[in-house]
């Protein structure tokens, strides 16, 4: 930690720089940690939650890894027109803030000038950029965007990093020279007594001297002068297993209870040459251990003594059903295992896309539905977003809990169970054992790929994290978000909202486990391999989103014809994970917080093309990243739906 004596050579400095004198300044405390629990923030006047993530929403917790907890001051976060007014503080203790979540503040009268956009992410690390953001141990500088919410009104100011941030780890944000109609917009009251020295009456601004001069002081250090700033805060992220602990803990449970065969199954239902491509369509049952207190939604999680997830000792088990098409390939050579994801609030009935791919290519597809994000999910989801009980949707993701240990499960059962039936057992091969998800379940098929113990290669299509990140750029949550402005028409209030129960959705999707995939591995478990391909324009996945993704996992870029991607190294032939995208003769997809509607959605596309199912089969079989498009360009202007004079969405920008 700096010094005192560094300090004070810091406060001379800047002040003579600012054309202040130290004579006219209070005297500087020495630097110090400490931060008081605060319901607003009067460093941010005009909108009490933010800035946010910030260490004034937690408190001291000695027993947690990162020494804090977050809590929020019952009554303090904004009531729903309803009257509702959420409360996390009895749910889901969590030991910081997602390291995912859009980095909200508010500057009235902001304007766009200058800041760092997607297409300009290198401008971040630059020595004039509006918006920083530092480890606060390092002083490193992290990459990101910085945007104006066109959500609704009024807009936040969304800081986004473009790397997945560290875990456990404290950063500090900085705005500085964010331009306003007549030019550099003033700092509020409360912080230019704190960065000038100079006195307020304000307890919760002077009780934090000590604290801003350890802030300024490593902005100081990253070469921030501390006379620019408009406004500097701190916060720290979750632990790994504040976000990985209770699903590595089923998991673990849950395949010891199975035992060496796996869970227990029953076939329900057989068709036996019910298409030409397919030899069996199977249905049945999976015995798993239920964690829930019901399986429906708004089932809560049980927990045991020890914090961790127990099954329900009133109901300890529920059967899942499942489905399983075997081709007709499998009759001349046994079948590889597919397990297949399926998409937004889908079901298991989706793998009927892929019999040819089946049948082709030779694989024994089969799925879930993936509860917590399923099809009798979102009645339930839509009301509580209309009437405003925000609170009540981390119930959503104790079910997703649920739903991904049974993809975990259902794996074990196929390959160890039913792969020794003595009737379909000859057709399946349960040594080859692969993933493929698409769209949601290529976005949660992160979260299996960190997590799996029996599958080390996947192809993850058309993906994306975080879910903060995604929502209001694609066009599949429009009605949801209809329901949200309802109960919350301030924007404030959505983005907050949004951000806030990112800290709890981090449990489950990938923005939690990606790191986790290749690298520093979770316990128990093996390395993984994973394939991402993007469609450049998809309306409902938007390719920032994979792209952060494919850093956080540490993937190659393969290069097929497109753009460059920043952060992501470039190869003709990857080794190991990569990310890969294919056009479809869209024009640029808007660089603000809307969807892309030009054109027709490519969201789809890339699964249907040869192209993609050679790459497919040769990743999952062999390991080998292929770019099988024609002279290696994967773009596919034909396939654009594209009027004349189609142009990107306008972001409606100052």
């Amino acid at each position: 930690m700096p010094s005192v004596r560094l300090h004070a050579l810091i406060t001379a400095t800047v002040f003579a720089t600012a054309g202040c004198t130290t004579d006219d300044a209070l005297e500087e405390p020495p630097p110090e940690m400490a931060w008081p629990q605060l319901a607003c923030d009067p460093l941010v006047p005009s909108y009490c939650g933010y800035p946010y993530p910030s260490n004034v929403f937690t408190v001291d917790d000695p027993d947690t890894v990162t020494g804090r907890r977050v809590s929020f001051i019952d009554g303090s976060l904004p009531a729903a027109d309803s009257g509702y007014r959420p409360s996390f503080e009895a749910l889901w203790p969590s030991d910081g803030f997602s390291p995912g979540a859009a980095i909200l503040a508010e500057l009235p009268g902001a304007l766009s000038d200058g800041l760092p956009t997607p297409e300009s992410i290198e401008d971040s690390l630059g020595p004039n950029s509006p918006s920083v953001l530092i480890d606060a141990e390092t002083g490193t500088r992290v990459p990101h965007f910085t945007e104006l919410d066109h959500s609704g009104e009024p807009a936040s100011l969304m800081i986004r990093p473009v790397e997945r941030l560290k875990d456990a780890t404290r950063y500090i944000v900085a705005l500085r020279n964010v331009q306003g109609a007549e030019g550099p917009i003033a700092p509020s009251p409360g912080f230019a007594a704190l960065r000038d020295l100079t006195p307020v009456d304000d307890p919760d601004v002077e009780n934090r001297r000590g604290l801003y001069a350890d802030i300024f002081g490593r902005l100081e250090q990253a070469g921030v002068a501390r006379g620019d700033l408009q406004l500097a805060w701190d916060f720290t992220t979750a632990s790994r297993d504040n976000n990985t602990a209770w699903l590595v803990h089923m998991r673990d449970e849950a395949l010891a209870l199975a035992g060496e065969d796996g869970p227990a199954f029953t076939i329900t239902n057989v068709e036996a040459d019910p298409e030409p491509t397919l030899a069996f369509r199977l249905e049945g049952t999976m015995t798993a251990p239920l964690y829930l207190t019901q399986a429906e939604p708004g089932g809560r999680l049980m927990m045991g003594a020890d914090g961790l997830p127990d099954p329900n000792p009133e109901q300890p088990t529920r059967e899942v059903p499942w489905r399983l098409l075997i081709p007709k390939s499998a009759e001349t050579a046994p079948a590889a295992l597919m397990q297949y994801g399926h998409g937004l609030l889908g079901t298991l009935g989706q793998i009927e896309s892929f019999k040819d791919l089946a049948n082709d290519y030779d694989y024994a597809i089969f799925g879930l539905t993936l509860i917590g994000m399923a099809d009798d999910d979102s009645t339930w989801i839509a009301d509580r977003l209309a009437e405003g009980r925000i609170d009540e949707l981390t119930a959503m993701f104790d079910r997703q809990h649920q739903g991904m240990l049974e993809y975990l499960l259902a794996m074990r059962m196929m390959s160890r169970g039913l792969a020794e039936d003595p009737t379909y057992g000859p057709l399946l091969d349960g040594g080859a054992r692969y993933y493929h998800g698409i769209s949601q379940g290529g976005i949660f098929g992160g979260t299996y790929m960190a997590l799996s113990t029996d599958v080390t290669r996947g192809v993850l299509g058309v993906m994306g994290m975080p879910y903060n990140l995604l929502l209001n750029r694609s066009v599949d949550f429009g009605i949801f978000f209809t329901l949200f402005n309802v109960s919350y028409p301030d924007a404030r209030d959505q983005q907050l909202m949004l951000s806030i129960i990112q800290n709890f959705w981090d449990r489950t999707e990938p923005n939690g486990y990606v790191p986790y995939v290749r690298d520093n591995l979770l316990p128990d478990t093996p390395a993984h391999e994973v394939l991402m391909r993007a469609a450049i324009g998809d309306h409902q996945v938007s390719t920032l989103g994979g792209q952060l993704m494919a850093r956080a996992i540490g993937a190659e870029h393969l290069v097929a014809g497109g753009r460059s991607v920043y952060g992501l190294p470039e190869s003709d032939a990857p080794t190991g994970s990569a990310y890969t995208e294919y056009a479809f003769g869209l024009p640029p997809e808007p660089i603000c917080n809307i969807p892309m509607t030009a054109c027709d959605d490519p969201h789809g596309k890339i699964r249907r093309l040869d192209e993609s199912k050679q790459q497919l089969d040769a990743f999952l079989r062999m390991g080998q990243v292929i770019n099988a498009c024609p002279g290696g360009v994967c773009d596919f202007p034909d396939q654009s739906g594209c009027d004349p004079g189609a142009t990107t969405p306008v972001c409606g920008l100052e």
